[in-house]
């Protein structure tokens, strides 16, 4: 059985910026169920949210992302955050990330919807892209770092392997390792460690409609909820109002919100603005804002999107800071120069997730979390445009400083037992799951997606239990695969979503439910 000092599971900024600091105490096993390339950070377009210059201040970011959670952001966590913020960026100068500057040198920050000052650092409209390789250069030349491509984990190891019952109201809960699908044999094998860390990313897939890659299917989330972990917060998923509309397209491909920043402007089939109807601050509110305006007038008009029209941008900054967009566009026979381009919301990311404290250690002990499938209390009822990029360095950095400190007085756990597959057999129906992934996907989509209704909620969380109960019942006496597991996490993370919606007894943020106007209507 393996051991390792830290077990990491995800690749993308969270996962290797921890693996960069947690190898200076130890060894570091990172696991990917894909490529360590494809993750939700490559696709990560606008930038990262950062003091850099006068007249920006922490307290400006502070108010600026408690305004945008609905006051709901815990406002220790978001002070951290923010006056951390500055240094976390060092680092990433420090891996190598190539910043975009300005001719006198100074980094050329960038606005986004709900920042009150230029603070978005960026490369082009690539920044995601530029850090994940640059991050991921520097860890596979480090020796103490063994990153294994193509490995899934399947559950983690706790009490509950060696035969302790646990339950939700056990507080003495411990992580000893988990379970992993090796795919060179084919089997699962069981890696012991004495932190695991859980970096992985969004939930995306469980809508038919997504900016995620297809990898985002809530695994770390279900994985944590199935070992008794605290989840919180899923009922606020936050939809990225512009994504490019071409329906042959999965995922959704983004259109940043620096666009919007730059100049661009929504407007209806007609060519009219419509922004200035639901916010003053038009085009440049914050997303749950913008989602909801566009879904309202898809709903108005019956048609599937409305426009962004980045026509009036200056040339030369549309081609240098956008040359991916403006590509991705044209592909598809759009000039963005020259015609408006057509955009509808789609899942981006999950302000909820698993409940960490301040260090990013989870209510489960030697178990910590980090990135999108955690929930610090940062973005509240909505999340800030770029602050994911920062709250990921930020609780990674902290996360390894608690874990370092306490890395020599943990053990490893003896007598974890090898992976029981007795009585399975070969699915050899994958229409069982692929049907079963497109329904969930309907339903997420239908009933619990920017507008809700308690209605739909419950009609959701109906059709659902439908689904938990057939995948169970295959899962059980189904070979361990990828697709299964990832189904399993998909409607345990669906579950979640619904569960919280239905105990939120308001309209708030990103969860809007027309039961309960806004208080300010």
């Amino acid at each position: 059985m393996k051991q390792v000092d830290f077990l990491v599971i995800g690749s993308g900024i969270a996962g290797l910026s921890f693996a960069l600091k947690a190898r200076n105490y130890g060894n570091v096993c990172l696991i990917t169920k894909d490529t360590v390339q494809e993750t939700s950070t490559r696709y990560a377009q606008g930038g990262i949210a950062a003091v850099m210059y006068d007249p920006d201040t922490y307290d400006k970011h502070i108010q600026d992302t408690m305004i945008a959670g609905c006051e709901l952001s815990d406002p220790e966590i978001v002070r951290i955050t923010i006056t951390e913020s500055t240094e976390r960026v060092k680092d990433l100068v420090q891996w190598g990330v190539d910043f975009d500057k300005t001719t006198s040198g100074r980094y050329d920050l960038a606005k986004e919807g709900g920042h009150s000052e230029f603070r978005v650092l960026h490369h082009k409209d690539e920044t995601g892209l530029e850090i994940q390789q640059k991050l991921y250069m520097q860890a596979k030349k480090d020796p103490q770092i063994e990153i294994l491509e193509n490995y899934f984990a399947v559950e983690l190891i706790t009490q509950h392997h060696l035969g302790v019952i646990v339950t939700k109201h056990s507080t003495d809960i411990a992580c000893y390792g988990a379970y992993v699908y090796n795919p060179h044999i084919q089997k699962i094998e069981a890696i012991a460690a004495k932190s695991v860390i859980v970096a992985t990313g969004g939930i995306g897939n469980v809508y038919a409609n997504t900016t995620n890659p297809i990898i985002s299917t809530g695994d770390g989330i279900a994985m944590v909820h199935r070992a008794k972990g605290l989840i919180r917060g899923m009922e606020f998923v936050q939809f990225h109002p512009t994504a490019l509309y071409h329906p042959a397209t999965r995922p959704a491909f983004l259109i940043t919100e620096a666009l919007r920043g730059a100049g661009a402007i929504l407007k209806d089939l007609r060519g009219n603005e419509f922004m200035q109807k639901y916010d003053k601050r038009g085009s440049l509110a914050t997303r749950d804002v913008v989602a909801r305006a566009i879904d309202s007038e898809m709903k108005i008009s019956g048609e599937d999107h409305v426009y962004l029209d980045a026509r009036g941008l200056d040339k030369f900054i549309f081609f240098s800071h956008f040359p991916n967009i403006y590509s991705k566009c044209l592909s598809i026979g759009i000039d963005a120069a020259k015609d408006m381009i057509p955009v509808v919301p789609a899942a981006h990311f999950s302000c909820g997730g698993i409940y960490v404290d301040k260090w990013g250690a989870t209510t489960i002990k030697n178990l910590y979390a980090l990135g999108e499938c955690a929930s610090t209390g940062l973005h509240g009822a909505n999340r800030l445009a770029s602050n994911s990029l920062l709250e990921s360095l930020v609780f990674s950095h902290r996360a390894c400083e608690h874990a370092a400190q306490r890395i020599k007085s943990v053990t490893f756990q003896e007598g974890i037992p090898l992976w029981d597959a007795e009585g399975t057999v070969s699915n050899e129906e994958m229409v069982l799951i692929t049907q079963s992934v497109k329904e969930l996907q309907s339903i997420m989509s239908n009933y619990v997606g920017i507008v809700r209704s308690d209605l739909r909620l419950q009609r959701a969380f109906d059709r659902l239990n439908i689904i938990h109960r057939e995948t169970e019942t295959l899962y059980q006496r189904s070979v361990v695969t990828k697709p299964i597991c990832e189904l399993r996490n998909m409607v345990g993370t669906a579950y979640l979503i619904i569960r919280e919606a239905i105990k939120r007894k308001e309209s708030l943020g990103l969860h809007y439910s027309i039961d309960y106007p806004p208080k300010n209507n």
